[in-house]
């Protein structure tokens, strides 16, 4: 029998909806709070390494997924000018019957997944959130309701609000970068993640989303977020640095609607991750800033080592918790320290970091299960 038969789930985001399927399916009772009124997606598009669908696939919404997306096995370094330097392989980090990396549209992934939650069995309260939670699992709602839970989880995000109700003071720190990403039509030559280090921007980047879409990126210094100004100008003048494809894309960028600006942040909560019955999942307890797009990766593997852990245990204690830190933090802590190393560098303006070895090491560890 699992170690629990009632959850609730604070966050209905990509590790709040994975932990709902994979313990919803397996009989336990699952409830998910989501402050949003619907399912809901910020940006443009998401970079999805192979680790990351080594998870989709387990909670069985790969084929949904692959038909949605957008599949490749390599990773082109450009320069400004568009000029191709390097095609590298790139590591199938899921194994190799996935492929190495799958661009999407996040609205299609939120759908997807939103999905999979109901089919698991799992209920979605959409405008609700937890005003006060025990380490017991004694939960007041948003709405004045209260309940029982034998688990509470946080998988509320980088902002999460379960942190702070159990005395979790870490806070998401700026790493001094900014992104710009659009939301664009794909033109035919773009059927993989191309990088620039190097003109007006730190990073330039785009990635296939659909056979249709893609989206593509600008990396820069920091800006107060309330100074963005005319964003579709800025991010053009931005864009003037670039050629080859960036010539289609920059005449593009006209609706401000269809870009979103945000900073680069880090963050990793100190092990352990729980108070007594309430733990931390996701972006609620380490993110990272994507430069090496592992984000949402480690955010599922959190869910699917947690559930595993939960429906193999016959109670829940201190002991099960331990041995989720004892698979995670250390993994994560790499990620984010890597992530944040490489923007760090480029911060510097190093011009021998070693990306390509960076990428290298990180997807090394990431092939090995959690």
């Amino acid at each position: 029998m699992p170690a629990v038969g009632k959850v609730l789930i604070v966050g209905g985001g990509i590790a709040g909806s994975a932990l709902a399927v994979l313990l919803g399916r397996a009989g336990v009772t699952v409830d998910v709070a989501e402050l949003e009124p619907a399912p809901t997606a910020l940006g443009s598009g998401i970079t999805l390494q192979g680790n990351a669908l080594r998870v989709l696939r387990d909670l069985g919404v790969w084929e949904r997924m692959s038909a949605a997306g957008f599949a490749f096995d390599a990773l082109g370094l450009r320069a400004p000018d568009g000029t191709l330097l390097a095609e590298i392989p790139d590591a199938r980090t899921g194994g190799p019957d996935l492929p190495a990396t799958l661009g999407m549209n996040r609205p299609e992934l939120a759908e997807i997944l939103a999905a999979a939650v109901r089919d698991a069995g799992a209920r979605v309260r959409y405008g609700l959130t937890v005003q006060a939670v025990s380490d017991t699992g004694e939960v007041t709602f948003s709405d004045g309701a209260t309940g029982r839970f034998d688990l509470v989880v946080g998988a509320d995000g980088i902002r999460s609000h379960v942190r702070g109700l159990i005395g979790v003071e870490a806070a998401p720190e700026p790493t001094g970068m900014g992104i710009w990403r659009v939301h664009t039509r794909r033109p035919k030559d773009v059927e993989r993640t191309d990088l620039v280090y190097g003109g007006p921007c730190f990073i330039a980047g785009y990635c296939p989303t659909s056979a249709g879409t893609m989206y593509a990126y600008l990396v820069e210094r920091a800006r107060p977020r309330e100074d963005v100004g005319d964003k579709a100008a800025h991010m053009r003048a931005l864009a003037e640095g670039y050629g080859g494809v960036w010539d289609e894309i920059r005449a593009d960028i006209t609706d401000p609607a269809r870009i979103n600006y945000t900073w680069f942040e880090s963050l990793l909560v100190d092990r352990p991750w729980n108070r007594g019955r309430v733990v931390l999942i996701g972006d609620a307890a380490h993110a990272c800033p994507p430069t090496l797009a592992q984000g949402a990766a480690q955010c599922l593997e959190d869910a699917a080592v947690l559930a595993e852990l939960l429906l193999a245990a016959d109670r829940l204690d201190q002991d099960l918790f331990d041995a989720f830190m004892d698979r995670r933090h250390d993994r994560v802590k790499a990620v984010v320290e890597a992530s944040v190393q490489l923007a760090r560098r480029q911060l510097d303006g190093a011009r021998d970091a070693d990306v390509p070895g960076l990428m290298g090491r990180v997807a090394a560890m990431v092939s090995e299960r959690p």
